[in-house]
């Protein structure tokens, strides 16, 4: 068995680690992303792996993006990430197979999981051969599928404590033929309600709650809801935002546009409160 899935430690730097116990078959670092983290999907005679790092320390290389967190932040996201996995079981959760502690901080090895990225690059969004257009497009039931999915998690995650923070449409990793979902990099997510000690936080203007931008303000379930909704919502309408897209039924367009109210105290209260919303209108 590869020692990525065995180790505990290792005195190698990440890259070196990965490289002598898989073969790459992809890199994802700063021309790929804006986080400065370093991952990899890698072939092993166990299966495929996706192993993501918190990269070296040290500034960015020459042109890339700069870093929301220094190294020591990405480290301190990648332990959070970490502490989210093992307090939750829940099968649209990416499965975290091993941590090995490297001289660089954890390698945490995850199993691949099958499916597009819904995230698309604004430049590629209108094209309708994009896993972002192909998905918004899926048959309503397949499409309301995984939002049953997405709900039914976060009401999960919601248990011991876990509030939503750069949930967006690149975090769903969706088998566009079955409606299989996976969600990935939860890494930002807080465990208990807080405030916003940042101004913008992370995420996408698309699917974030107007505490989100507010220095100070309370974030919560109430903004778990939000960006829920926001997602079905922006989705559930063929991305028209226009109530008579939306692919459910009129009970459900309510549920959705209460949980995304711009007045917290409009939303459902909680993560609880807004799944037994949606299945009442979905009959389930």
């Amino acid at each position: 068995m590869s020692a990525l899935l065995t180790a505990a430690s290792t005195a190698e730097p990440p890259d070196d680690f990965v490289r002598r116990h898989g073969t790459v078959v992809a890199t994802f670092d700063h021309r790929t992303q804006d986080s400065g983290n370093v991952s990899w999907l890698v072939e092993t005679p166990a299966g495929a792996m996706f192993v993501k790092t918190a990269g070296v320390p040290g500034p960015p290389p020459p042109g890339a993006p700069v870093p929301y967190f220094d190294h020591a932040g990405r480290v301190a996201l990648l332990r959070n990430a970490v502490a989210l996995a093992r307090s939750c079981a829940h099968p649209a959760l990416a499965r975290l197979h091993n941590v090995v502690e490297s001289p660089a901080g954890p390698v945490l090895v995850y199993a691949r999981a099958p499916g597009e990225l819904v995230g698309t690059e604004r430049a590629r969004r209108a094209d309708p051969r994009s896993a972002y257009q192909r998905f918004a497009h899926l048959p309503a039931e397949r499409l309301l599928g995984v939002f049953d999915v997405l709900v039914d998690l976060h009401e999960r995650l919601a248990g011991p404590g876990w509030v939503a923070s750069d949930l967006y449409d690149g975090c769903l990793l969706v088998e566009l033929t079955t409606g299989r979902l996976t969600v990935i990099d939860l890494d930002a997510y807080r465990r208990g309600p807080g405030t916003n000690t940042m101004g913008r936080m992370f995420g996408s203007t698309r699917f974030m709650a107007p505490e989100e931008f507010e220095l100070g303000a309370p974030v919560d379930e109430r903004t778990t809801v939000f960006t829920l909704g926001r997602l079905a919502w922006h989705f559930g309408t063929r991305l028209t935002e226009r109530a008579e897209r939306f692919c459910g039924p009129p009970d459900l367009v309510a549920v959705v546009r209460r949980a995304c109210e711009r007045a917290r105290e409009e939303r459902y209260a909680g993560v609880a409160d807004f799944a037994a919303g949606w299945r009442r209108a979905r009959g389930a």
